[in-house]
């Protein structure tokens, strides 16, 4: 299925689900959480999957992130089979392409605001790892906070930091995973309105979990997800 037909003829395509299923085994027995899931994310799209908590789609994801894998079927990232990769090539393919926004931040505690944004960087061998992190805090308004560690910052200053951490490699993918979950309304939008911006920005594909009608229609396509199905078209 794919997410607009038109569109993904005529520009390449960032992610493909291929009957995308995922089973576990506990001790009543056997539970489908992805049951084959097939759609299409052209290059530069926005997509959100919206779906009732415990759905499937936070799983759905994680599998499109190769930070789990499936029982049967693949995902595509610019046409690299993900599961066709072993861990040491997926854990390279997203450092490559993807930035992953949390509900819960997933800083580091240990490192300041500066430092968790250089991360990435560093890891990549980024010999302007420090420049480019002050530079995209500065971007996301934390300019004064740059040598803050998180248990100091609020919790939209530290979806903020995570934001910069995402975007800083200037990723082609972009993953938010109930980004604003965390955070107060008001915090919340704040948030959304920079994640949304930054992508326009960047020009990178964004793939946004969220159970917020109002945050998924500011995406071009939106799925619904219920009990591991695909159960409504998307539209453009």
């Amino acid at each position: 299925m794919n997410v607009d037909p038109n569109l993904a003829f005529a520009v390449p395509l960032a992610i493909e689900a291929r009957r995308l299923t995922k089973r576990v085994t506990d001790a009543t027995g056997e539970l489908t959480i992805l049951d084959s899931i097939d759609f299409t994310v052209p290059a530069g799209a926005t997509l959100a999957i919206v779906g009732a908590s415990g759905s499937g789609k936070s799983t759905l994801l994680g599998l499109m992130a190769g930070l789990d894998t499936p029982t049967s079927g693949t995902i595509l990232l610019d046409g690299v089979d993900l599961f066709a990769l072993n861990e040491d090539g997926r854990a390279g393919l997203r450092m490559a392409k993807l930035g992953f926004v949390f509900q819960s931040f997933q800083l580091l505690g240990h490192l300041t605001a500066l430092e968790n944004v250089m991360l990435p960087l560093e890891l990549r061998g980024d010999d302007n790892a420090r420049d480019k992190a002050a530079a995209m805090l500065g971007r996301v308004g934390l300019e004064s906070r740059v040598r803050h560690y998180p248990k100091f910052m609020s919790g939209g200053e530290q979806q903020r930091v995570a934001l910069a951490r995402a975007f800083v490699t200037e990723p082609p993918l972009l993953f938010a995973d109930e980004p604003t979950g965390s955070l107060d309304a008001a915090t919340g939008e704040a948030v959304i309105d920079l994640m949304f911006e930054l992508n326009r920005e960047r020009k990178s594909t964004l793939v946004l979990v969220t159970h917020d009608r109002l945050i998924a229609a500011r995406c071009g396509s939106t799925i619904t997800i219920a009990a591991g199905r695909l159960v409504q078209p998307a539209t453009a």
